[in-house]
């Protein structure tokens, strides 16, 4: 391991025989960790800024794989500075590409836990807020984290940042089940699974999981074999710690197993902020970024969370003044503006309603997906089959064997249908 020219990093471990030594302008002076998706090391320049970079496991040589990897990486660099580690820049014409980000110096909130006992109380609070901020600023910038989970998530000196956002989308998610799925596999939503489309309702439901580890100790569909956690994530209620009322409300909400009943990132965030209930109108989302943003790195555990700025109120009203954040001095940060406005979705948030959307819609989804499902096809045309050999056996005629082995076909079909969305509806809170 090189020599470092700042203060030593905890967990820090030895660079191996064939790792490399330099990433553009960066020296390589450690490993930072190690997973399915590449190796992160700790970056120094000249100057003595560091940064993470993290070598990614991934054949650019396909130019579509290539061009999908850029625009995630130029996505994942727009995502506004509240409380995430930001993306520097990516460097995808080596021979090894690489991602640098933002140094958060500080513990994952996993080894955290596993070394000093689960969160509780404001900390929670502070924690829920200042991770669930984060994942509404990614998903205004249209990126989805992919990964969501408690190593993916640093304690630092000015509060929880959420980090390698957009990372798994960027990668094409070509890892293998084994290299891929192990690790995570409690935080991944049932959608996951079932291979529908991934959206930022995956990530509300990792948010929710990640808050549950951090208040009991554990995930919410335990962290024994990986079909196991599987058939709980798809099927059980969550088994959650004693947390808040309000807390624990809102996290079975998110855990909710279809996702069109999870509230989006933005919504938990107003509920999470407004638990005093005096803020009722419409809401700026930047107002409402920073107000979380100041909120999880609050640095006294009794002090009382910032006040909303509402859209109601003069253009040019003062945000709450509280305590500024501490920065880590060692951290190599972007040049952009403190805070970027964020322009994908409207500008106003609706001040009332937890949910975000209908039941409805989830069934046509739920009946579109079994109608296309392979197994269940496959299932249809078996006994079909058997039909039509019983018929022409009985009758040694083709004609009335087709149409007894079309009409099992047709029934079985239906049936199956049917039974398999109605049990998709099951409800998944209490």
């Amino acid at each position: 391991m090189s020599e470092l020219a700042g203060p030593p990093v905890p967990g820090l471990a030895k660079l191996w025989t064939h790792d490399p030594v330099t990433a553009g302008p960066y020296r390589l002076v450690g490993r930072l960790g190690a997973g399915g998706q590449g190796v992160v090391y700790l970056g120094e320049d000249d100057a003595g800024d560091r940064v993470a970079v993290k070598m990614v496991n991934v054949d650019l040589s396909d130019p579509r794989a290539r061009s999908q990897f850029v625009k995630e990486i130029a996505a994942a660099r727009r995502v506004a500075p509240f409380c995430t580690a930001q993306v520097l820049f990516a460097e995808v014409d080596g021979e090894r590409p690489y991602v640098v980000s933002e140094f958060i110096e500080g513990l994952t909130l996993h080894r955290h836990v596993r070394e000093r006992g689960p969160v509780t109380g404001n900390a929670l609070h502070r924690l829920a807020v200042g991770t669930v901020t984060a994942l509404a600023a990614i998903h205004s910038a249209g990126v989805v984290h992919c990964d969501l989970k408690p190593d993916n998530v640093v304690l630092g000196v000015d509060g929880p940042r959420v980090i390698d956002f957009g990372i798994a989308r960027a990668l094409g998610n070509t890892e293998t089940a084994s290299s891929r799925v192990m690790g995570t596999t409690a935080y991944m939503a049932p959608e996951r699974f079932r291979n529908d489309v991934i959206g930022p309702q995956c990530d509300v439901f990792a948010w929710a999981a990640t808050i549950a580890f951090a208040a009991g100790g554990r995930p919410p569909f335990g962290n024994d074999s990986l079909f196991a956690v599987m058939h709980r994530v798809l099927n059980d209620p969550p088994d959650l710690p004693a947390m808040p009322p309000v807390l624990d409300e809102l996290i079975r909400e998110c855990l909710a197993k279809d996702p069109a009943d999870r509230p989006a990132a933005e919504r938990v965030l107003v509920r999470l902020l407004r638990q005093d209930g005096r803020v009722t109108e419409p809401l700026r989302r930047e107002s409402l970024l920073e107000a979380g943003n100041e909120t999880a790195g609050a640095p006294t555990p009794n002090q009382p969370l910032p006040q909303l700025t509402p859209t109601a109120s003069q253009p040019g009203a003062t945000q709450p003044q509280v305590p500024a954040r501490p920065t880590v001095p060692t951290q190599a940060r972007p040049a952009q503006p403190a805070h970027p406005p964020v322009q994908t979705q409207p500008a106003h948030l609706p001040a009332t309603g937890p949910g975000m959307g209908a039941g409805g819609g989830g069934t046509l989804r739920r009946l579109r997906r079994e109608a296309l499902d392979a197994w269940g096809i496959s299932t249809a045309l078996f006994l079909g089959s058997v039909g039509a050999a019983a018929g022409y056996v009985a009758s040694s005629a083709v004609g009335p064997a087709a149409a007894v082995g079309a009409v099992a076909f047709v029934v079985v079909y239906l049936v199956r249908l049917l039974v398999a969305t109605a049990l998709g509806r099951r409800p998944d809170r209490r």
